[in-house]
């Protein structure tokens, strides 16, 4: 179990990384947006501070998903951070439509922007929240690949404001921005769609994917005194540990020791807590 904590605790120093990087960046927005009159940036710097309120929330929900078990939750607060994941996407869903809408604004009606302030701009966006992209990209949480998808949401976004700025310092064609944009937000929707369907296949108790259940039954059954088993039940906790309920027939008096040797095959396939009947 000591892996597993300390996976949770990784989890919760990537958030909480995510979460001040993005804060001081919502700091350097503002004075750049008021330093080059940008309402661009302003706007952006109102977005990202969004952001922050969302990496808050799923940094909250991952250190309770440490919490283990007690009277109200008998497996403990492990998918609290599916919650985490669950809000999150629901907050990139909204604001990617609000980034569509605008997108199409402004190509159908193109303005001008203050390209070189931008452009400057863009690349401390890109090295702040790239950082923090690569800081929870190493995390294998539901929670976590939805702040990765958050967060590089906004990194697309400031390569999309850095192209754009380059191209419009030597080319009047302010179109740029918004078709970039619109092709950055189709990547996200489809990645948070993905994100959502596996979140949900957890929480409707689906068998997870990274186990075949027909070469655990193999591997059990192997075990010597097991000559059957069924009522096979395998699913997620949070995507990455698992639980398994299952009925055995044993040919042994001694159900001690099978329940023993079962217990330690089934942890290969990440399986944390195992009820096992015998007869």
């Amino acid at each position: 179990m000591s892996h597993n904590h300390s996976h949770h605790h990784n989890a919760e120093k990537n958030l909480s990384i995510a979460f001040f990087l993005n804060a001081f960046f919502v700091v350097v927005e503002v004075v750049g947006g008021l330093f080059t009159n940008s309402i661009a940036i302003l706007t952006d710097a109102l977005h990202d501070f969004g952001d922050c309120l969302s990496l808050a929330t799923a940094w909250y929900l991952q250190k309770k998903s440490r919490q283990g078990r007690d009277a109200k939750y008998s497996y403990g607060y492990k998918r609290f951070s599916l919650l985490g994941s669950v809000f999150l996407s629901g907050v990139l869903f909204i604001s990617s439509l609000f980034v569509i809408l605008e997108a199409v604004k402004r190509i159908i009606a193109p303005e001008a922007v203050e390209a070189q302030g931008m452009m400057w701009i863009a690349i401390f966006g890109i090295v702040i929240n790239g950082a923090a992209a690569l800081r929870v990209k190493k995390g294998n949480s539901l929670n976590e690949r939805a702040v990765f998808l958050h967060i590089m949401e906004d990194v697309l976004g400031w390569i999309a404001v850095l192209v754009a700025s380059i191209v419009m310092q030597f080319v009047d064609f302010p179109i740029l921005d918004p078709i970039l944009s619109l092709s950055i937000t189709v990547w996200v929707l489809i990645n948070v769609y993905r994100n959502m369907r596996a979140t949900f296949k957890i929480l409707l108790q689906a068998v997870p994917d990274d186990i075949d259940v027909k070469t655990l039954k193999e591997e059990i059954l192997k075990l010597p005194g097991v000559s059957a088993i069924h009522d096979l039940h395998i699913w997620s906790l949070d995507g990455q540990e698992h639980v398994m309920t299952l009925h055995v027939i044993s040919e042994q008096k001694e159900n001690c020791t099978i329940k023993k040797e079962i217990i330690e095959t089934v942890k290969k396939f990440h399986i944390v807590h195992s009820n096992n009947d015998y007869e």
